[in-house]
């Protein structure tokens, strides 16, 4: 768990996502950041995570290493509004003005699941995320796509709604990030293999694993 807030001296638009998540409901892994240069990052519970109502107790699960640009949002169910009833109207959720059960709110609204979010993954500006959505490792989500379905690890996805563009690696590739999974290596170890992470060179990192 990060308990710095800051990455860089004097950068106060990027942070430590972890270091400053207070809902239980929301899990997020540790060198994960967020950049907001318009609105407070602090506030990114707030601001970003919608509709996240305690009565259904669902989650928001982000990996390790995640890229989160500015205005991101995840939606939750309580944003849905039924397909089951004849009326798009949620009339459950106002139970008071029609004299309904309070136990049956949630019948306002279908559920979908919790948003889960893989490792070492990057989502572009603006880009939403929709309930029951889960996200590979190593995906891109483009800037201002609207992910409705499930992205395969190591997919660039776009659009409204997102489609794929391509895959970043070959199958083969990808099966060997997957084994390798660096992002749960100690910090010392990782540091040690940046110069084959960030120069793509895979094989040198995977001889680093075997050994």
């Amino acid at each position: 768990m990060m308990t710095k807030i800051y990455p860089r001296t004097g950068d106060k638009q990027t942070i430590y996502l972890n270091a400053v998540i207070k809902d239980p409901q929301i899990e997020v892994g540790d060198y994960t950041i967020y950049n907001d240069p318009v609105a407070d990052p602090l506030l990114f519970e707030k601001n970003n995570v919608l509709y996240h109502y305690s009565i259904h107790r669902e989650k928001l699960i982000i990996g390790k290493f995640c890229s989160i640009a500015c205005g991101t949002r995840f939606l939750f169910n309580c944003a849905n509004h039924t397909l089951k009833s004849l009326s798009t109207y949620t009339f459950p959720l106002f139970y008071e003005e029609w004299e309904l059960d309070k136990l049956d709110i949630t019948a306002a609204w279908d559920n979908k699941g919790d948003i889960v979010i893989g490792n070492d993954m990057w989502i572009g500006y603006e880009a939403v995320i929709m309930a029951g959505v889960h996200i590979g490792d190593g995906a891109i989500i483009a800037a201002c796509a609207v992910v409705t379905k499930d992205v395969p690890p190591y997919t660039i996805v776009g659009g409204i709604p997102t489609k794929e563009i391509r895959k970043r690696f070959d199958t083969e590739e990808i099966r060997q990030l997957l084994t390798l999974q660096w992002w749960i290596w100690p910090t010392d170890k990782i540091s040690q293999c940046l110069p084959y992470i960030t120069k793509g060179k895979l094989n040198e990192l995977s001889n680093v694993k075997k050994m």
